[in-house]
């Protein structure tokens, strides 16, 4: 049974007025996690013989048909899926099964086709693709050049390349030129490998932080070197140790008395009891022997 080919054009041009209104729209993949684009449409169960792609640029990725039997023909790039009952759900939504840097600022869209009729893209989605950095380390060289310092800040395992930048005493930016800044991206898994360089004259007792900022993520990590507290902030802490120690030391000597006490009050009592108990014994002695001593004899008798 053929479809009525007026049939399969209103298909395509109902699916087009709906989604005319649809924008272009962007997903964020996490690297090595599943992804799912999304894309909902109204139920297509009344309709025979139609299929659908979707296409990353114009490479189709994946493919389905549905003949008037209902059987299902499926056909994929790296085992990309939708949604088992996608045509009585009206979800269309492509699953990708692993988020890759290769992916990333991927397009992808959404094709009806009946026939030889194909509609408009029916969903459009571009893909961004991140992953999160390490915290980054950062340590001195030493060198005897002019007085000036050195600081590496290195960080690696994160996506797309960060935006890194130093401080100085949690303010101060360092002076134009002073930081050089390398990003490498790993052959096989695109990941990047982040190393900056600092180069300023500045105290033996300031403080240098490093910050890793990565937009895709929402993440700033930041690391510091030759962080010490001011003198405000070092006493108040050592306040606080004392405070701390000594009021661990008064805790430990009042359970000690407590238990001590008890102790005490435990051995009182039981002194008390037995002298209670042993002028009660004797008495109880005694009235056994009188009440004995006033029992008649009992005088047998031969019968």
């Amino acid at each position: 049974m053929q479809v009525v080919p007026w049939r399969g054009a209103a298909l395509l041009l109902c699916c087009a007025c709906l989604c005319a209104g649809v924008e272009k729209d962007c997903v964020l993949g996490k690297v090595g996690e599943p992804v799912l684009l999304p894309c909902l449409y109204p139920a297509l169960s009344t309709f025979l013989n139609f299929s659908i792609e979707w296409r990353k640029y114009d490479k189709v990725v994946f493919r389905s048909l549905w003949d008037e039997d209902g059987n299902v023909e499926t056909w994929s790039v790296n085992h990309v899926r939708i949604p088992t009952d996608a045509p009585l759900t009206g979800n269309f939504s492509l699953e990708l099964p692993s988020a890759h840097p290769k992916h990333d600022r991927s397009q992808y869209s959404l094709f009806l086709l009946s026939g030889e009729n194909q509609s408009a893209p029916l969903c459009t989605m571009c893909l961004r693709i991140a992953a999160s950095f390490r915290t980054p380390e950062v340590k001195k060289e030493h060198t005897e050049e002019n007085d000036e310092s050195t600081y590496l800040c290195h960080s690696s395992g994160g996506y797309p390349e960060p935006v890194v930048y130093w401080l100085i005493n949690n303010s101060q930016e360092p002076p134009n030129g002073s930081v050089r800044t390398q990003a490498e991206a790993l052959p096989d898994s695109h990941l990047y490998n982040i190393t900056s360089q600092l180069t300023v004259n500045i105290p033996k007792d300031a403080t240098v932080s490093c910050t890793i900022k990565n937009p895709s993520m929402n993440e700033k990590l930041t690391s510091k070197y030759g962080a010490s507290p001011n003198p405000v902030e070092w006493q108040a802490s050592h306040g606080m140790w004392i405070f701390s120690t000594v009021l661990c030391v008064v805790v430990a000597i009042m359970v000690l008395a407590g238990v001590y006490y008890q102790i005490h009050l435990d051995r009182i009592n039981k002194r008390r009891k037995k002298e209670y108990e042993e002028p009660q014994r004797g008495r109880r002695y005694q009235w056994k022997q009188a009440a004995e001593a006033m029992m008649p004899e009992q005088v047998e008798t031969d019968v």
